[in-house]
């Protein structure tokens, strides 16, 4: 059916073929086609092909791939943030009921260091405040004079790292400028509280 068909049509565009001559085509035009229609995928796959580095899709797809790595690396911190160990920043509330010098301080082991903001309360002129650190029944350990200001950090020493504890007081006194100078305080004090695990 499909050939009587074909000679069909054979037929009826025979006149239109008729007006021209008859032409063979040179031999290295039927290798050719037989090269690109017949050869083995694997015998070229070693060589890159020339198609792929021009291709348009090819790059907006190797953009888009490289857009949605560089979003993900941007989001990821702030889906999943960092966990702090437990423990690392202990705080205390200082206050005493005989003054008006209130204090929030804040350790934090990671950093060595205790931030200090000053709630209430006022040193006065030619005073100072001075941080102390009391580990049970022991001698108060100097941590240095407090910065004049409503908030400051201060670097704590080795020594004293290893004496901070939950449960260890935090104590401010009240001292001449610069101080006290007998390494124990000298003045009232005016604030203190326990360091807590938060």
């Amino acid at each position: 059916a499909f050939a009587r068909l074909v000679d069909a049509w054979e037929v009826h565009f025979a006149p239109l073929a008729a007006a021209y001559a008859a032409v063979e085509p040179p031999a290295s035009v039927k290798v050719a086609i037989d090269r690109r229609l017949f050869t083995s995928s694997a015998s070229t796959s070693g060589a890159p092909s020339g198609r792929l580095w021009t291709s348009l899709a090819f790059w907006r797809g190797l953009a888009a791939a490289a857009i949605a790595a560089l979003a993900v690396y941007a989001v990821l911190p702030y889906v999943n943030p960092p966990v702090q160990p437990p423990g690392t920043r202990l705080v205390a509330s200082l206050s005493a009921d005989n003054s008006n010098v209130k204090y929030l301080a804040v350790y934090d082991a990671a950093r060595h260091e205790v931030g200090l903001s000053l709630v209430s309360g006022d040193r006065g002129a030619g005073k100072d405040f001075e941080l102390w650190m009391i580990e049970g029944k022991n001698a108060p350990v100097s941590m240095g004079v407090i910065p004049a200001g409503q908030t400051a950090r201060m670097a704590v020493a080795p020594a004293v790292q290893q004496k901070l504890a939950q449960g260890a007081v935090l104590a401010v006194s009240l001292e001449p400028s610069g101080g006290s100078p007998t390494g124990q305080p000298t003045g009232p004090v005016v604030a203190a509280g326990d360091l807590k695990g938060i």
